[in-house]
């Protein structure tokens, strides 16, 4: 039951493609709204639903290396890839590169959301298990979005993005089964395991995804894309209680 509950959110992770497949040509001109969305998605995501829980179970000594630790690894994997020829099939160049960063980390950030599953659900607090299952589903349907804008713009297939969409949470139900088996052991954990991932996604945010919205030419479009995905997950954060 549980594993396929993690697995559950997995899929929902793929939904968030969806939307993007029907923009058609108009995604070129609505780019810059796009990668805005995409900032205001991940920076709200990694504060509200990974930094301050993260602050709320922890010390602060613990947050604060797990927040500098996700920032080196998104630094030193950016450094890694910048100067090589990253490829899938024919496709390849900078835009190829930003979308692995982009799976990359939200590939990171999902194990930690896996172990919240696990967690839960070996709580003895009736109902704890499926409230944070729905919020995580939900929470990665505009994740899967943030996956499948840099895959669109790199010319990836439908079918590509959707699939990495799901694969970028396919950690969940391992966490999740590793939780519940090792609760004691894992939820001391969770403070930094959070932490880290929020200072990747942060990172990733500031070093790639924001200074490629707010290039030249698109910068009301952007603004316009970042508050409708801060907003977008700041009024689900807030119907989930989050």
């Amino acid at each position: 039951m549980l594993a396929l509950a993690g697995s559950g959110t997995a899929l929902a992770t793929g939904l968030g493609a969806v939307p993007v497949w029907y923009l058609g040509e108009r995604t070129h001109d609505l780019r810059p709204a796009l990668w805005g969305l995409t900032v205001g998605l991940m920076g709200v995501a990694s504060i509200v639903g990974l930094l301050l829980p993260a602050l709320g179970e922890g010390s602060n000594r613990a947050v604060a290396a797990g927040l500098g630790t996700g920032v080196l690894f998104l630094l030193a994997s950016r450094r890694a890839i910048r100067d090589r020829d990253v490829h899938v099939g024919q496709l390849r160049g900078a835009s190829v590169r930003r979308a692995a960063l982009v799976f990359g980390v939200l590939l990171v950030h999902s194990l930690p959301e896996g172990f919240a599953i696990g967690t839960a659900f070996a709580s003895e607090t009736e109902g704890l298990g499926l409230f944070v299952i729905l919020a995580i589903a939900l929470q990665n349907v505009p994740e899967g979005t943030s996956v499948a804008i840099p895959m669109e713009a790199a010319g990836f297939t439908r079918r590509q993005q959707f699939w990495a969409a799901v694969a970028t949470s396919a950690p969940q139900p391992i966490g999740a089964l590793v939780a519940y088996a090792l609760v004691q052991e894992i939820e001391s954990l969770l403070p930094f395991s959070f932490a880290f991932a929020a200072g990747a996604m942060l990172a990733l945010v500031v070093v790639e995804l924001a200074p490629q919205a707010f290039r030249r030419g698109g910068r009301r479009l952007a603004a316009g894309g970042v508050v409708a995905g801060a907003g977008l997950m700041l009024a689900l954060a807030a119907v989930l209680g989050v």
